[in-house]
């Protein structure tokens, strides 16, 4: 038994009580703890099996950081469980060590086999190669290259990698039709005991390393198997702690389970959060999931964004969608009940992040925490509406802003504006209207969020005459609205695109329609503004797609 095995007290298990269970939507009820029925486990074996897991051969004991930046906004407590500093980023490798290490020789000699979206199959490649067997992984083809890659990596020759399905699901049903044909132990990547049990030391470090108040564990939920180990270990030696699923509004199998009293299958489930893609959760984690787990909360992709940004400034790490699904459980129950001066965890259960992924996450972080307003505003095409609009706007920070000349009449501008907490997007589209600047809340609208702020443009028979510049200034509060004022009012502005991308200098393209009389005038006057300037206007691209 390793060291940190020897420091769990097996004797400071409570006796099987009575649990309160909240499902979703509904009011939380009473209802009897985990009992061994027509084979099924207790609690009390869960906890021996959580025990005596055989993890500490290839997993560390992460640790329980505070998030202070976070806390402080809050007015909570808030700790992270470091699961991404795992030797594979991620929680999985403890359940399908424990379940390999556990199976006899002969199964071993046979070989393992598994499907997963990456992080699962990471854990079985570096048992295989541990433990020295074969293993053949089933992965679906939607898996990120940085999971496909690690997996061949930790795995070596020990590992055959197969690419099959859409989703967890569709790969696990081929991963069943070989393990039929060539007699392999299939290693469920949730719905198996040992593999529970060994996700359960998860909380058993939890408890171990903050021996105080704890209010409630932020678990992430795919299949089931991390939540139901750690409410199996919580409600066993603390039961007086709250465990909340966390699930992705597009990929709730468990919640919509648990509400029905069976097992839901769903038809699609969102990949943003590939590590909880899971179209059907496992009969022995709903079992669990219905006993112990005290509530569900579902986050939108926006929400987990903000999330992973949340846990970057605090730690400096990057961590995948399914890995900020705690965090952003924490922060949608904090707005519901408020309080103060609580303690939340949330289990950063994985970091295998494609890198690829950032922009777009970066690019939702401020919508999901509702410190963006994205809105549609219309601006008559009349002398000095513009300059109104912008001293409308004031000192609030322009995170984007693009405008193409289309009519005679109207201007279409999409605009972003910093905001400083929730609803604010409605009261300033409110205030623009009320100013005479027909507007839409673009805010929640995923079309606007995900395409039109990206097409916003084209050619325009409108646009004669126009030149292209292209600028670059410091990003500082308050730069934006200079340059624009600083045009002369004569100056027609044709096109605009800006985007805040968080750099030291922000960039812009603008089309100018300069009057005859003032071209020569263009040069010297962009000289005499101080930014960065190129003139765009021979660029093939603009010739191409705007001209």
């Amino acid at each position: 038994m390793s060291t940190a095995q020897r420091k769990a007290r097996p004797g400071a298990a409570a006796p099987a009580a009575r649990q309160s269970v909240a499902k979703p939507g509904a009011k939380a009820v009473r209802k009897p703890a985990v009992k061994s029925t027509a084979g099924k486990l207790s609690l009390s074996d869960y906890l021996q099996r959580i025990l005596t897991s055989r993890v500490y051969e290839v997993a560390i004991e992460s640790p329980l950081d505070e998030a202070d930046n976070l806390s402080r906004r809050l007015g909570h407590k808030v700790l992270l469980k470091r699961e991404d500093m795992q030797p594979v980023h991620s929680f999985k490798l403890r359940g399908a060590y424990n379940k390999m290490a556990k199976l006899s020789p002969k199964a071993l000699a046979k070989g393992v086999l598994c499907a997963s979206a990456g992080n699962h199959a990471q854990g079985v490649a570096l048992g295989a190669r541990r433990l020295g067997c074969q293993a053949t992984i089933v992965m679906p083809v939607t898996t990120p290259q940085v999971k496909i890659d690690a997996v061949a990596n930790f795995g070596g020759d020990k590992v055959t990698i197969v690419l099959h399905g859409e989703s967890y699901s569709d790969a696990a049903l081929h991963a069943k039709m070989l393990e039929a044909k060539q007699g392999m132990t299939f290693v469920h990547p949730f719905d198996d005991p040992d593999v529970i049990a060994g996700q359960g030391t998860v909380a058993m470090e939890i408890l171990r390393q903050h021996s105080g108040p704890i209010d409630a564990v932020f678990v992430a939920i795919g299949g089931g198997g991390l939540i139901s180990g750690v409410a199996a270990y919580i409600k066993a030696v603390r039961p007086e702690i709250k465990v909340i699923g966390v699930q992705m509004n597009d990929s709730d199998a468990m919640a919509r389970s648990v509400k029905a009293g069976k097992r839901v299958t769903l038809q699609d489930v969102g990949l943003f959060s590939d590590g909880t893609a899971v179209k059907l959760v496992g009969e022995e984690t709903l079992r669990l999931a219905r006993e112990l787990v005290d509530d569900f909360v579902l986050v939108s992709t926006d929400e987990a964004c903000a999330a992973i940004k949340d846990i970057y400034q605090d730690t400096r790490s990057v961590v995948e969608p399914a890995g900020a699904l705690g965090v952003a459980g924490i922060k949608q129950y904090v707005a519901r009940h408020g309080g103060a001066g609580r303690t939340y965890i949330a289990i950063n259960c994985g970091a295998n992040m494609n890198f690829d992924r950032l922009r777009f996450v970066a690019e939702r972080a401020e919508v999901g925490e509702q410190r963006e307003a994205l809105l549609a505003v219309t601006i008559p095409e009349e002398r000095g509406s513009f300059k109104r609009f912008c001293e409308l706007i004031g000192p609030r920070s322009v995170t984007e802003f693009n405008y193409r000349i289309s009519d005679e009449r109207q201007a279409h501008v999409f605009v972003g504006l910093s905001t400083k907490g929730r609803g604010e997007s409605s009261r300033l589209a409110r205030e623009f209207v009320s100013q005479g600047f027909a507007t839409v809340d673009l805010t929640h609208d995923e079309l606007a969020k995900t395409h039109i702020r990206h097409m916003v443009g084209g050619r325009s028979g409108l646009a004669e005459g126009e030149r292209l510049f292209r600028f670059e200034f410091p990003e500082r509060p308050g730069a934006l609205m200079k340059f624009l004022t600083s045009l002369p009012p004569g100056w027609n502005i044709s096109l605009f695109h800006y985007r805040n991308q968080g750099a030291d200098y922000g960039r812009i393209l603008v089309g100018l329609q300069v009057p005859r009389e003032d071209i020569k005038a263009i040069k010297p006057l962009l000289d005499a503004l101080g930014y960065v300037y190129a003139d765009e206007t021979r660029n093939p691209v603009y010739r191409l797609f705007l001209r």
